[in-house]
Order: structure tokens, then sequence, then C-alpha cells
């Protein structure tokens, strides 16, 4: 039985997998929640943590936007079968130009983290629409990792991302509709018409096709 590791992405919890559906007889699903970041802790040695994490040999990995970065930086670290990102980056080059220009002039230290549950809460109790209040209900559910500590680390940490020494065996799903790294920047992906940046949620069905013709070696890799 090969065993998967999944790892959500950026303030997620691994809830946004439950949709994910595949055969309990064929593969041992384990899924990684993010760990809370030392303090000035390196993207090196945080993945070296998560790697700790994985007791099986030579397993698959599968990261979802920023989860993505991660799983890529552990295959760096342990024997891995082999990578699956969704709705994230291969290389710095496939951020988008706002990403690489806060790189440029270090703007992540002036990211208002803390202020992410204030806003959501004054915006639920200012805006009446039932849809806005579902959608950050769906938020408060799926992204719960919320201490500024995390979100400060998590922010530089996919800024000043560089994937020294790439790993060859990603295989990489992304939206063509993705607002958070747009497909026009995006390489040698398999393309999800309309999917977005939450397709691993609302597109699991075509997730889940997907994940079987890589799981049964019926994809060609993307790198």
């Amino acid at each position: 039985m090969k065993s998967i590791y999944f790892m959500p992405g950026m303030a997620a919890n691994c809830e946004i997998f439950e949709n994910i559906k595949l055969n309990d007889s064929k593969y041992n699903l384990h899924f990684i929640e993010w760990l809370e970041p030392e303090k000035k802790e390196s993207l090196e040695h945080y993945s070296k943590r998560i790697a700790l994490m994985i007791k099986e040999k030579n397993p698959i990995l599968i990261g979802v936007s920023f989860g993505g970065i991660i799983v890529q930086e552990v295959a760096k670290i342990i024997p891995v079968e082999k990578v699956i990102i969704i709705s994230s980056v291969k290389d710095p080059s496939e951020f988008p130009v706002r990403i690489q220009w806060a790189k440029k002039w270090g703007l992540y230290h002036f990211f208002p983290t803390s202020y992410v549950t204030l806003i959501e809460n004054i915006t639920k109790k200012i805006v009446s629409s039932k849809k806005i209040h579902q959608r950050i209900d769906m938020y408060k559910k799926y992204l719960s990792v919320r201490s500024k500590n995390y979100l400060d680390w998590a922010f530089k940490n996919i800024i000043l991302w560089e994937n020294k020494n790439p790993v060859q065996n990603v295989y990489h799903l992304h939206g063509t509709k993705d607002h958070i790294f747009p497909a026009k920047r995006i390489k040698n992906a398999d393309f999800l018409e309309n999917g977005t940046h939450v397709m691993v949620l609302i597109n699991a069905r075509w997730i889940n096709k997907k994940l079987l013709e890589i799981l049964e070696n019926n994809h060609e890799e993307n790198v």
C-alpha cells in the first residue's frame, strides 16, 4: 500500500481535502497540519520539521498553494516517489508580478496580518449579504491557522522562496481562473478550465480523476 501525505494551503487546515476520495485499499492517506513556526525559522528548517512527521519510506506528497511549496522543499530532504502540487507554483518565475515586487521592496514587512480576523468580523457585521456571510463562515471553517506569528512567517517565506535545486518529479494541477497564482504565468501544468484557487474544494471530482491518473502512472510528468 502506498502512503500519500497531504499538505494544505496557507492558513488552511486539512478539512480542505474532505472531498478527495482515493481507494483506501491501495492508498494510505495522511494529513499534515501546519506547525507553529519557531522564531526567525527558515523555510528549510521548517520543512525539516515537517519531514520528521513523515514515517513511511518513499511517500507521495501532495500540497496545495503554499503547501505545494512546502512539499517541494520536503522532497529535497527525504526520498519521495512523486510530488503533486495543486493551485501552487514550481518556481518563483511563476509568481505574479505583485509578489515579485513585494520581494524586491521587502513589502512582506508591512502586511497587516494581525488585522485579518478583525477585518473579517467587521465585514460580517456591516455587510448583510447572505452570500458574504456564507463565504466568511467557509473561511472560518477551512482557514483556521491564524496566529500572527504563523501568518507573518508564511507571507515572508512565500515571497522570498527561491527554490534552489528544484526537485524534478513534480506534477502540477492548476485552474485557469486562479486569482492568487494566475495561469498565464504557470508553465507545464494540467489546467482545469475556469478552475479557481479553491478548486481542491469545489472541483474535487476533476482533482480526484487527475490524481488517479498520476498515481496510476497514466499521466506525464510536468517537470
